[in-house]
């Protein structure tokens, strides 16, 4: 089966989406503004003969040189985090603010986590929770590196992540929360050009409920009025707004507009005989021909209740 044909009537310009498909992704790294600035980031790179390149969207992210781009001085002091550019765009949705209590649901490795605590100055506390110790083990490994001490760690599955060790009280709950679930990876594929022979519907049938469940809870434990952003890196409706559409339907929420400083198409209400609530419309879906990064999709949420 051709994973990609599959999208053809939601895209603009299919030929040019599979060429970018098709194209290696450009290595980009995050400057870690605990442990330096970006312009000093920069110098140290160059100095140490390694091209670089700003993004123009994100003075943060950094486009490096086709090879490792971990292979430098200042990545293993942790001035830079290697983070795919499209990746950055949920915690730039999210806008945590310092002294905030935030939720990170599906944390592991920690790209995003460390991102939420360089974004609060590493003031406040971000709890980041997964299911898999292996990967657990990797973020607690990466924000040690990076020199953030902000970040609380659990071990369980998110959609019965409990408050308890908090408190039982209002104050317990999430200012905001970040739902960067597992999925089918379609998105990647110019990282990982293997991610579509692994591709099956029944797996994105079967992780969609997953994505559910975590969204869900996720809504349940942030405040009345709090934000939840919740991410994928697929381009399939069964992961993205139909999502969206079962938390619409179960839990007090509604969607919100927002901007991104990138190209975007909006979200699908239709497709393959399913209609989803109009208001998906406000979600974002980044293809990689529009900005020659990975694909994604994002979306914001307000808890009313």
């Amino acid at each position: 089966m051709d994973v990609l044909e599959r999208y053809e009537p939601l895209i603009d310009d299919f030929s040019a989406f599979r060429d970018a498909c098709a194209r290696p992704l450009p290595p980009v790294v995050r400057v870690n503004t605990l442990k330096t600035t970006v312009d000093r980031a920069i110098r140290a790179l160059r100095d140490e003969g390694i091209t670089v390149e700003r993004t123009d969207w994100h003075e943060g992210l950094l486009e490096l040189p086709d090879d490792q781009p971990g292979a430098n001085w200042p990545y293993f002091h942790g001035w830079i985090y290697g983070q795919e550019e499209v990746s950055a765009v949920p915690v730039r949705v999210l806008g945590p603010e310092p002294g905030e209590r935030i939720w990170d649901a599906c944390a592991a490795p920690g790209s995003k986590t460390s991102q939420i605590a360089a974004r609060q100055g590493d003031d406040g506390v971000v709890v980041a929770t997964d299911s898999n110790l292996g990967r657990l083990s990797a973020l607690r490994t990466n924000t040690e590196q990076l020199g953030i001490t902000s970040v609380a760690v659990t071990h369980e599955d998110a959609r019965n992540h409990s408050l308890k060790p908090f408190g039982d009280d209002d104050s317990a709950e999430y200012d905001r929360a970040l739902v960067d679930v597992p999925c089918s990876c379609e998105g990647t594929v110019r990282k990982n050009p293997d991610t579509l022979d692994e591709w099956t519907l029944e797996h994105v049938e079967g992780i969609a409920g997953v994505q559910k469940g975590v969204l869900r809870r996720a809504i349940q434990t942030t405040k009345p009025g709090g934000t939840v952003v919740y991410s994928t890196c697929t381009f399939a409706p069964e992961e993205n707004e139909a999502v969206l559409d079962y938390a619409l339907e179960t839990e007090a929420c509604r969607l919100v507009p927002f901007e991104i400083p990138l190209a975007s198409t909006g979200g699908v209400t239709e497709w393959q005989g399913e209609s989803y609530d109009d208001s998906v419309r406000q979600a974002h879906r980044i293809y990689p021909h529009h900005n020659d990064t990975g694909g994604f999709f994002c979306a914001k949420l307000e808890v009313t209740a």
